[in-house]
């Protein structure tokens, strides 16, 4: 009893302190709603430096909650997106960008798939093409041809 006690104790607890734990708020004033939409907007678009699968709007990782504050003070600095974007990846390095730019440093990101997409048509396309066809064994012998006309007279 004691230690069902206890486990349910330790359950009831690890259970608030993760849903405590997964809740970012952050309450900014926008002077406008094209402000918040911004907001909103570069929050989503640029990458967590240190959760690396979720953007600034989803981390509660205290960098996170540093680069959040960070982005609505450089709105209210009245800094176009393209400076704040700039700014992120000055500091962090293309990571931070979800969508990072095309440049030397991405061209295989960027266009690597569809060579490899290309390159695998073309060596399927050689490999068709190799294979000999031998029109030999397409035809049919006189014993199946005579097997195959039986089989459709029966019905």
């Amino acid at each position: 009893m004691r230690l069902l006690s206890l486990f349910i104790a330790t359950l009831i607890f690890s259970l608030s302190a993760n849903i405590v734990a997964a809740s970012p708020v952050d309450t900014y004033e926008f002077d406008d709603e094209v402000t918040k939409i911004r907001f909103q907007a570069l929050s989503k678009e640029l990458r967590c430096p240190k959760c690396q699968n979720q953007n600034l709007a989803d981390s509660n990782s205290p960098i996170a909650a540093d680069l959040r504050r960070e982005l609505y003070e450089l709105l209210q600095q009245g800094k176009a997106d393209s400076e704040i974007v700039d700014f992120m990846v000055d500091r962090y390095g293309e990571f931070v960008l979800y969508r990072p730019r095309v440049s030397e440093l991405t061209y295989v990101l960027w266009f690597g798939p569809a060579v490899l997409i290309l390159l695998g048509i073309i060596i399927v396309i050689v490999i068709v093409r190799r294979k000999p066809v031998d029109k030999k064994n397409l035809s049919l012998s006189s014993e199946q041809q005579e097997k195959l006309k039986n089989l459709t007279n029966d019905k």
